[in-house]
């Protein structure tokens, strides 16, 4: 229902009166911004969004946009450096550290991502993609029962993602667990063969070969 004139004048009145004034000069930045990145002119997107933290300093917002246009860019260390710039504002918003553990994970940095990761995980357990990528970023430090143990809460969050039970069953393989591989290989094929072949391949079980002897592609 809208408001009256009269219920106008009194919200006015009564925000007025609690010490709030609009930052109209972020707005006129951050407006500014959103509507050259929808032009797609990046860098004059990135300069309004710059003079919006001028003169908002907790803007989240604008500094999490700046972070996705470097990551689009491919440019991970300014990405990262704004999406922790958003977390000095929103330190609990899992979305944010997970953004930042891809970004750390793309820049190589193991370490900080797996950092990010587990933050994003305990923040919010249900975000399949920071058990997913936690997994994985464990996995490429060898570090493959922690990778087993992240890759099962993506793969149960999420359990028609071929990615995570291909991972998972890969981590199961380093850890020579022939029995869990097995179980793996054969819930993959359920809804995925092509993904299930390759996973044959790579962990050498060719005693599995015949459940996907059909395929042609």
């Amino acid at each position: 229902m809208l408001a009256t004139s009269r219920g106008i004048t009194e919200n006015a009145q009564r925000i007025q009166s609690q010490g709030f004034t609009m930052n109209y000069e972020k707005w006129q930045h951050y407006l500014r911004a959103r509507f050259f990145q929808f032009m797609g002119k990046e860098d004059a997107a990135l300069q309004e969004y710059r003079q919006t933290l001028q003169a908002a300093p907790d803007f989240t917002r604008a500094a999490e946009s700046m972070a996705f246009i470097y990551a689009q860019r491919s440019d991970f260390a300014n990405a990262a450096t704004y999406f922790r710039e958003a977390l000095r504002i929103a330190p609990d918003n899992a979305e944010l550290h997970f953004n930042l553990g891809f970004a750390c994970d793309k820049r190589g940095e193991l370490d900080h991502a797996i950092e990010a990761f587990q933050t994003a995980t305990r923040l919010k357990p249900q975000l399949d993609r920071a058990w997913y990528g936690l997994g994985i970023t464990q996995a490429r430090l060898g570090k493959h029962n922690e990778a087993a143990l992240a890759l099962h809460e993506a793969a149960t969050l999420q359990p028609m993602n071929p990615h995570a039970w291909y991972a998972l069953g890969m981590a199961h393989h380093h850890l020579h667990d022939a029995e869990r591989v097995t179980e793996i290989v054969k819930h993959l094929h359920c809804f995925d063969p092509i993904m299930t072949r390759q996973l044959i391949k790579e962990t050498e079980r060719s005693d599995l070969a015949h459940l996907v002897s059909d395929l042609v592609v």
